[in-house]
């Protein structure tokens, strides 16, 4: 019996079979974007498509110009683009699996000043004004949407996705918030739904019974305007009679101020909004959003919330995710953290798409892992996530390797970034690398701090032996109030009601979150409904409430050297959520600080270059997160080859992006 008997059904559509439940839903990589590329593409897609996923989603392709993304970026609208794409097809389909091709307007989130939308209304994310399109337009895009799926047709797709939300073109059309038209494309909600039923109709009666159309409808748009559920059940239900074969569960709109994907939205945060639309159409029903593991995607369907569940930054981490759960392997899946600093923080900053846990997501063609023709003794000396990866590549590669550890734990800064609330995720990484290291043979030294003597009789050495944190030159510094994180956070020293937190970077604003939710209990989904003002769509259109944060509690300020705003360099995807839980909790944010000293007074402040505004912060506990050193005091001992990975190399903001990628791409070439 599997263990996943709902996941893992298969799905009769008519004229094809999905071979279980799980749909590998879209997500812009950057390949899609040059012909040249299509060739690792198609790399990309096979190998997903031969770790068993059901039926994959590309990512979308504007239908015309002015619904591209960004200039020149994924189109289909020629036949000779069409042909192009055939070597993704054939490829996917030589490894059993079936491809659908999204078709996505952009609207007035395209990236340009030829865009277009429903009404002359700029997105708040967005420099660009869209111009309203005349009736003439709106038909003329109807058509380009069909056309788009002939082609896709022709290039030897199994289907089409219309994304009909997250805030692109067809809901520009469908919400108030963004159509102010009087014609009959705006006004009622008949009215402005007429645009999606007509391009589902119009595909449909194009490219004929035997294609997949899969609809992506926003269930909730979470944004201020949005649908009522009323609204939201009749496209739902005019879509099915339109001839969609499928629909797919969209939740928010880019500009929505509510994170739906990132780590610390808890796992199937929004399959109950599916589980409330399903019943009112007859097709299988798609739910999506922070579904990682095979448990929880079959929890969600044996309870019936949906027919299918969609992943896509899962199938970064792990291209065999479902080869896996099939074969009884579930505890060795590379889990999806939900971090987006390699997927969607590339993509907003026009590199491609990659991930953080496996550095060979979207280039299966380049970082090829090919066995020795030598196998070499190599010493790994650190167990954080660079040191992990190196030796549990080099070990797959046929290298003997043996990993020294000076803790009792692997982990590293991982083993610190797991305990901060929203941060749990990062569990799955470290338990993921210890089976890897268990089924590959490393042995492993824990509680062992290596010296020369060690490493002697070692072909290669590599010193990931990571960072400390650094301590600043501030007089009274080593003050009884005064704390590093890793105090605070690993080995869980006592901190007062009121903290200083010196250092905003990443660390800092960990801490500060860290600080202002420790004495409550861990966020369940309901409690994290409230803080973000998440509802029941059946009781408020868009599904938005007002937010209803638990306060802080302890007073925490969060302080830095620079005059620039706090958290300028988190990631794109990701800052905007910290800054509002910051805000949300209370925490008093200064920027421009002089450290003058510290004393049983508090923390003595001054702002600017010119030492002005002298304040003092009467608080009980300071805690430094003012950046790291590396650690790397071995390397002139040694005589073998000694390679520097991770914080021992460059100690910068725990970036475990270039940790793990650096690791892996040197057990590559070992």
């Amino acid at each position: 019996m599997s263990e996943y008997p709902n996941l893992l059904a298969p799905l009769d559509l008519g004229h094809v079979t999905c071979k279980n439940r799980v749909i590998m839903g879209s997500m812009h990589t950057g390949l899609e974007d040059r012909a040249k590329d299509l060739p690792k593409l198609a790399a990309y897609f096979a190998e997903r498509a031969r770790g068993g996923v059901g039926l994959i989603v590309t990512g979308g392709y504007a239908p015309n110009r002015t619904g591209w993304l960004t200039p020149f970026g994924s189109k289909l609208s020629t036949r000779r683009e069409a042909r192009g794409h055939r070597i993704v097809t054939d490829a996917v389909h030589a490894e059993g699996g079936l491809i659908a091709l999204q078709i996505l307007h952009a609207g007035r989130y395209s990236y340009h000043p030829f865009s277009v939308s429903a009404s002359a209304l700029k997105a708040p994310i967005n420099p660009f004004k869209p111009r309203a399109l005349s009736d003439r337009g709106v038909r003329r895009q109807i058509a380009a949407y069909v056309d788009c799926a002939a082609l896709a047709r022709e290039g030897g797709y199994d289907g089409v996705e219309i994304m009909g939300s997250e805030g692109y073109f067809i809901n520009q059309f469908l919400a108030e918030r963004t159509n102010k038209r009087k014609d009959r494309w705006g006004g009622s909600a008949e009215n402005r739904r007429r645009l999606a039923i007509e391009i589902v109709r119009g595909i449909r009666q194009r490219v004929g019974p035997d294609i997949l159309i899969i609809y992506r409808l926003s269930m909730a748009d979470l944004v201020e305007g949005g649908q009522d559920w009323e609204e939201v059940v009749a496209l739902g239900k005019e879509i099915e009679a339109a001839g969609a074969s499928i629909i797919n569960t969209g939740i928010g709109w880019h500009e929505a101020r509510v994170p739906t994907i990132v780590t610390s939205v808890p796992r199937a945060a929004f399959t109950s909004i599916t589980a409330s639309f399903r019943p009112h159409v007859k097709i299988p029903v798609v739910t999506s959003n922070r579904i990682n593991l095979p448990q929880v995607g079959e929890e969600v369907l044996a309870r019936g919330d949906a027919d299918l569940i969609s992943m896509a930054r899962p199938f970064l981490a792990d291209p065999e995710w479902v080869l896996k759960a099939t074969t009884d392997r579930a505890d060795e899946i590379n889990v999806c953290i939900a971090c987006n600093q390699a997927c969607l923080d590339h993509v907003f900053a026009k590199r491609k798409a990659s991930c953080m846990v496996n550095p060979r997501a979207g280039r299966e063609t380049e970082l090829v892992l090919l066995p020795t023709r030598r196998t070499r003794r190599i010493a790994v000396v650190g167990a954080g996530p660079a040191g992990l990866s190196a030796a549990v590549t080099a070990a797959e590669r046929g290298h003997d390797v043996e990993l020294f550890e000076a803790d009792d734990e692997i982990g590293g800064q991982f083993g610190i970034a797991r305990r901060i609330p929203g941060k749990e995720e990062f569990a799955e990484t470290i338990r993921y690398y210890e089976r890897r290291l268990e089924l590959t043979g490393v042995k492993v030294h824990l509680g062992h701090r290596a010296i020369a003597a060690d490493l002697e009789g070692f072909d290669e050495v590599i010193l990931a032996t990571g960072v400390v944190p650094r301590i600043p030159s501030i007089p009274g510094i080593d003050h009884e109030k005064v704390l590093s994180y890793v105090d605070v956070v690993r080995h869980g020293r006592p901190v007062g009601k009121s903290v200083a937190v010196i250092g905003a970077g990443g660390i800092g604003v960990d801490v500060s979150e860290f600080l202002t939710t420790i004495d409550s209990p861990t966020l369940d989904l309901a409690a994290w409904k409230a803080e973000w003002g998440v509802t029941d769509p059946l009781s408020a259109p868009g599904a938005l409430a007002k937010p209803r944060p638990e306060p802080s509690p302890r007073q925490v300020f969060l302080l830095q050297r620079k005059p620039g705003k706090i958290g300028a360099g988190l990631g794109k995807t990701t800052g905007w959520v910290h800054r509002a839980a910051l805000k949300n909790k209370g925490v008093e944010q200064l920027r421009g600080v002089n450290y003058e000293r510290i004393d049983d007074e508090g923390l003595h402040l001054t702002f600017g270059p010119k030492h002005e505004k002298p304040r003092v912060l009467a608080v009980d506990t300071i805690v430094i997160c003012a950046g790291q050193e590396s650690v790397r005091d071995l390397a002139a001992s040694l005589t073998a080859p000694v390679h520097l990975i991770g914080g021992a190399d460059v100690a910068t903001e725990l970036d475990a992006k270039r940790a793990i990628a650096q690791g892996t791409q040197l057990a590559a070439t070992l």
